[in-house]
Parts: structure tokens; sequence; C-alpha cells
């Protein structure tokens, strides 16, 4: 019987087919993805196909495109000596039924947007794509830490992973050495295993070697009812006053500075999300030092916010990154992540958390000013064409890598890294948390509802398989409706993942309080993870499976 023949035969659903037509069982029973059946590359703005040699060679003028097998996946290596080299793109042939669904990931955090798809055209899939029928679960994607920036493309004939190596919005020049781009890696449902489990499995197996909290994080954050207007005293009473509510004296929460604190410009005086020095405190707080101590002597533990890329007002010229398109303010100037005393100040700043005490560090916003644009920004391209940082020789991907790296490496083992407008699949492995969604708000429910409900249900599967994801702050105010908000504090407190509260002090009564108190204590202890149990007919899940019972929600 012809194999084509036997795959109709034996496999009942689609997903089931899709994976048999596109993966190989290896001699230990995992399977990988097979040879593509055409391999692209792009070299400026034009795309030239390849001449395949074996199924693991492919050539066009000076590029070659080697695909090695390893353990359970295929490594794609590029070297192009002379030519710019933009992108590359594999591409198998397959036939893909009209009932089938798919989920992809963000570039960086989610906004609110992340849903199972049905129709695919012109959908791009960050870093890994789940394809489901009613029956079966069938996972592509590549391992995190890659060296270029991947997505997956779906059609009714053919699956494809291009990966990005533009170096800033030009193509890298790789010279002699060989880019190791990506490790692709596939998985197959186990009987009985929900789409849920099937894909949190699956990003266990796309991050090897994850780096995780000690213990379940959570804690207090001030921005979402001080919004930058913070102080050294705020940041006291509100410790104080939160930290009467702690009942596990084993696993202390944190207590998070977050923007307002840093030395401002003289250009935006006031403004806490840009500062001229992140290494000295302004005046609202002059002792960080001193603040860090009281935070430890209330109970809690110190962290604070910073944006690792804001270079000073008056900043030489010649350690600026380009104006572009989203980085071009004046008064917003970017630092040069490839220029080796950049990244030397970023390390001397976490060097001075360091000795202050902090035991956790929000970095934020390095994404954009990379690329100068949000991840619902990224549709046609990461960034805007024809520009590149002072190194062209690394991709973005190597660029964000290496920042990341030298984040970790000041940051030393004893302090906590939350990656914020982070890559996503680049920071896996290398930072404990990552804030996994756009802002939820303490001022309106709506956005609540939108960024945090859709970003906890969708990347929930990367909870302590990636990092400790956060699905950011429990918005606690005058603001909101306590009737909402109480749900989403429930949700966030037996999650298993990161519960932070930003509680206005004014709205802090007897009921909340009590909410609050048992939040903590929830939060303290690991919990199963939780579940969403209608995540794929909606966006928004009211049907969740927490530590082993259905609760239902009304979010209004």
């Amino acid at each position: 019987m012809q194999r084509r023949h036997f795959i109709k035969l034996s496999a009942t659903t689609a997903a089931a087919v899709l994976f048999s037509r596109l993966t190989y069982a290896t001699s230990t029973q995992i399977t990988a993805i097979n040879a593509p059946d055409e391999v692209w590359a792009q070299t400026g703005d034009e795309w030239f196909k390849l001449t395949g040699t074996n199924g693991s060679l492919f050539t066009y003028k000076d590029i070659i495109v080697t695909l090695k097998n390893s353990s359970n996946a295929k490594g794609v290596f590029v070297a192009s000596p002379t030519l710019q080299l933009n992108a590359v793109r594999l591409k198998w042939k397959h036939n893909l039924l009209p009932n089938t669904k798919f989920l992809g990931d963000h570039w960086e955090r989610s906004y609110g947007d992340l849903e199972w798809k049905t129709k695919s055209t012109n959908v791009k899939n960050p870093w890994y794509v789940i394809i489901h029928d009613d029956k079966q679960t069938a996972c592509f994607g590549v391992k995190t830490g890659a060296k270029s920036i991947c997505w997956w493309g779906l059609s009714s004939d053919s699956l494809e992973l291009t990966l990005d190596t533009h170096s800033g919005g030009n193509g890298v020049l790789l010279g002699a050495r060989e880019l190791h781009a990506a490790d692709i890696i596939t998985a197959n449902g186990k009987p009985g295993e929900s789409p849920f489990h099937t894909t949190r499995r699956f990003c266990g197996m796309m991050c090897p070697k994850p780096r995780l909290p000690k213990q379940p994080v959570y804690g207090i954050n001030d921005w979402y009812f001080a919004y930058g207007n913070n102080s050294f005293d705020l940041i006291k009473k509100t410790t104080a006053m939160m930290a009467e509510l702690v009942t596990d004296t084993h696993n202390r929460p944190f207590s998070v500075i977050d923007a307002g604190w840093a030395q401002y410009s003289p250009l935006l005086p006031g403004d806490g999300g840009w500062n001229d020095d992140f290494s000295k405190p302004n005046d609202k707080f002059k002792d960080m030092h001193l603040l860090a101590n009281e935070i430890k002597n209330l109970g809690m533990r110190p962290g604070l916010w910073m944006r690792p890329l804001c270079a000073r007002h008056d900043e030489k010229a010649s350690l600026l990154a380009p104006k572009i398109p989203g980085r071009d303010d004046p008064r917003n100037p970017v630092l040069d992540p490839t220029i080796p005393e950049n990244i030397e100040r970023i390390k001397h700043n976490f060097d001075v958390y360091k000795q202050w005490g902090y035991d956790m560090v929000k970095h934020d916003f390095s994404t954009y000013d990379i690329t100068g644009r949000w991840g619902f920004d990224m549709k046609n391209s990461i960034t805007a064409p024809g520009w590149n940082f002072n190194d062209r020789s690394k991709t973005t991907a190597e660029i964000i890598g290496d920042l990341y790296s030298a984040i970790r490496q000041a940051a030393g083992n004893d302090m906590y890294i939350i990656g914020c407008n982070t890559m996503s699949h680049l920071s896996a492995g290398v930072f404990e948390l990552c804030r996994i969604g756009d802002d939820t708000s303490g001022k309106e429910w709506a956005r609540t509802r939108k960024m945090g409900v859709n970003t906890l249900a969708f990347r929930l599967p990367q909870h302590d398989t990636f990092y400790a994801a956060d699905g950011d702050c429990v918005g606690l105010t005058k603001d909101v409706p306590w009737d909402k908000n109480k749900q989403w504090l429930q949700l966030l407190a037996e999650s298993a993942a990161p519960l932070f509260i930003s509680a206005q002090p004014e709205a802090l009564g007897t009921e909340q309080r009590a909410a609050v108190k048992q939040a903590f204590a929830n939060a303290a202890k690991v919990q199963p993870i939780a579940e969403p149990l209608d995540w794929m007919t909606n966006m928004q899940p009211t049907k969740w499976k927490l530590n082993n019972r259905v609760v239902d929600f009304n979010w209004g």
C-alpha cells in the first residue's frame, strides 16, 4: 500500500494527517519535521529559491542553508559571506482541511487579541503555531533563544516558517560566520490530552532550561494608582498597608517601585517613563538604599522598574541609535545596544541596584526602543526598513539576546528579573519572569478585561515552562468596579502565575482587605496551573479550572 493512501486510511483527523505528512519518527520515538519542499532566501528586497541537495543542503550563489538533525530538533544554519541576508523561508506542502483551528503566539507582549483562528490568510504566527481540529492537536515551533525572529504561516496547501535575519532594518552582514538561525521542533497531542495541556507540554519542549523563581512570586506595585506620581513616603505607606495582609512568612511578597523614582530628564520633567539616569533617584525618593531597607523591615522584598536603553538628554550622538519612525523624538534619545560602552552603562545600573539591596528589577520598553514598534504594529515587518545599528554583523535577534545576557550577567543569581516589552521567545530561559501582556488598568475595567483575561488565558501554557508568566496587576482603585476586580484578583491568585496588586489606599475597605489577604495566601503557595476551559471559542474565557474545580466568571 502506498504511504499516501495509508495516511488517508489510518489518520482520521486533519491535525493528525498534517502531523503525519510533515514529520517522521526518530530512532528514539521522537518526532522531527521532514525536509522542506522549498527553501527561499531574501537578500535586499529580492527573494530567491535555493537548489536542494539530499534534503539537507540548499544553495543560491554563495548563500547556503544547511539543515542538521539534533535530538528532537532540526537546526537551521545559514551562511551568506558576501550578500546581505534579510530572511530565510522554509516551505512544506500539505492540504489543510477547512474545519481546522490554529493558535500562534506574539512577538513580545500580547495585546488582548490572541485567539484560536480559522482564517489563515496573511496571518503571522510568531514563534509557534498550534493546529487543532475537533480531535487532535499538532504543534510546530522553534526552540527559545533563536538567533532569528521566527514566524509560521499557514495556507490551504502549505506550512511555512520564516526566519527574519535583519539587522535593524537592513539585512545582516554575516561575513565568514555561519548563523545558527533556529531549531525547529514539533509535537503531537497525546490521547486524552486537552489542547491547553498539549500546548503547555510543547512550550516545555521549546524551552528545555527555563530559569524560574525559587518560590511563587506575588506582591504589590504602585503604577495603577500612582501612574508615576509616586514618592518615598507613598511607597513606604502602601507597603506597610499591604504588609498587614500577608500571612505567609516563608515566602515574602515583593513591593515593586514602578516608574517615577529615577532622575528626570530636563526635557521631560516629571515624566517617569523617560529618565536621564537610572542609577540616580530624583528628589521625591533621594535614598533608594534606605527605601529598600524600609521595605524589608516592613516584611516585603524590594523591587524596582527601569528602562535600560534610555539615553541622557545630552548624550553623545555617537552612542545613539539611528532615528527611525517611532524612535525619532529628540526628547527620547535611545542608546545603541551594539556599542559596548552602552552595555557597560546598563550593567552598571544593575550593579547599583544590587548595592542598594533590591531583590527584583523590572526592565521595560526594550523591544520598542530597539525596533520603534509595539508588537501589534509588527504586521508587515519588525521595524522600519533601511537602517541598522553600529554593528551590522549581528541579527536583531542576536542583538536583543546580547542585551538580555548582559542584564542577566549584571543581575547575578540572587536578583529576579522581570522582562516587560521583551521578546518572549528570546527572554525565556534568561529571566525568571515575563510580563506577558499589555497594561491592565486602574482606570478602565474594559482594558483589564481585554488585556488581562485574554493574556492570561492564552499565555498560561508558558508559565513555568518559559518563565513565571506575569499577567499584570489588579488595579484596585475606586475607578474600577469591585465586583469585576475581585474576580480578576481571584483568577490571578488561583492561577499559579504571579499576582501583583496595585492598591489605591482609599479603595481598600474591609471587604477588599479580606479578599487581598486570601489572595496573598493563595498566591504564596504552589498551586496547579489554571486552565481556561472555553478558550477555543472565547477570547476572554469565563469558565476556568482553578485548583481542580470549575469556576465561572462574569467579566461583563
